[in-house]
């Protein structure tokens, strides 16, 4: 099986497929550039739905991008639903566009549609988040972030954050995950636990954990009840901002200080984040990088010409404190 660890490893594949949910909304217009021969490229995108303010900036990003290069692009919105992606994978196939790139609601059951785009000779290139596979060729690249590493940042920069704070004791974490089954959850997770069992393992304990699917709604019902059955909670882990503000929302309406009474640490990095981080509430932010559009279309004009790529071309991030983010707020793009 291919898992991110072994990305920058294996060997590039030519490859494979993702398409038009039949629920979802199809954007295809053309813009005017050429993919080669004479006629422009078109790409298929499946975005993985719209669950958070880091999503919307992703599909942006994607959408100005394509215009700006001249794409013809075919865009469809999961909505958090693999079988969509799966229907909008084969549509694309059927649509005989020239390159097929999507982000993936969860890590496994893509093969048998990977490979009828790989039959078609459609080359696929994954956004953002990382699939599991029998078959190394079955896509061409990933273009996104080191979720593992992401959730090594966030126990490093948790780090900082009790020191600041000055905690003593017992560190007693709530982690609010993300959808499950997505990389980014799984990988989070487990990058943030390998720093915790290696340098924390007598003082930091996870006392509760479950998803929130990434959105603030959920991060607001699951973190009330973490706080009805663990209300010595002092340590919230989000797997992303969106979470962690719905989180902040249940944080107060119990009485509590977020920020203080509970420090907080979150990935991602989008502006309503950083506005929370600047108001006192949340500790620390993580930055995932949404802003992929332009890199991608320059690595599907390459594996459209039958260049070789990189098999992971990681994203450019940064880490931030609270004391970094009145500054940091004005720069946002996302």
């Amino acid at each position: 099986m291919l898992t991110r660890r072994n990305f920058l490893t294996a060997a590039v594949g030519a490859a494979a497929a993702a398409g038009l949910a039949a629920c979802a909304k199809e954007d295809g217009k053309p813009s005017g550039s050429t993919g080669g021969g004479g006629k422009a490229l078109t790409l298929g995108f499946s975005q993985v739905g719209s669950e958070s303010g880091w999503r919307t900036a992703n599909s942006e990003s994607v959408k100005s991008a394509a215009k700006e290069a001249g794409y013809t692009l075919k865009f469809s919105d999961a909505q958090q639903k693999q079988e969509n992606q799966i229907s909008a994978i084969r549509n694309y196939i059927a649509q005989k566009v020239d390159v097929i790139a999507f982000s993936p609601v969860v890590v496994t059951g893509w093969d048998a549609v990977l490979k009828e785009a790989k039959a078609a000779k459609i080359p696929v290139v994954l956004t953002d988040r990382s699939v599991e596979t029998s078959d190394d060729s079955l896509f061409v690249t990933l273009v996104g972030s080191d979720f593992t590493d992401e959730g090594r940042r966030a126990a490093k920069i948790l780090e900082k954050v009790l020191e600041k704070a000055g905690h003593k004791g017992p560190v007693k974490i709530a982690q609010l995950e993300g959808t499950t089954g997505a990389a980014p959850a799984i990988e989070r997770a487990k990058g943030f636990k390998e720093i915790m069992d290696a340098d924390h393992k007598d003082d930091w304990k996870i006392v509760v954990s479950q998803t929130g699917d990434f959105t603030r709604a959920g991060g607001k019902q699951v973190m009330a009840a973490f706080l009805q059955s663990n209300p010595d909670i002092n340590v919230l882990y989000a797997h992303n901002d969106d979470m962690g503000i719905g989180a902040i929302q249940a944080i107060e309406a119990a009485g509590k200080k977020p920020g203080k009474d509970i420090l907080i640490v979150t990935v991602d990095g989008v502006k309503d984040g950083f506005i929370a981080m600047s108001e006192g509430k949340i500790n620390a932010i993580v930055e995932c990088n949404p802003l992929l559009g332009p890199q991608l279309m320059d690595v599907v004009k390459k594996v459209k010409d039958g260049e070789k790529v990189e098999r992971w071309i990681k994203t450019e991030e940064s880490d931030f404190l609270q004391d970094q983010a009145k500054d940091a707020l004005p720069t946002r793009k996302y």
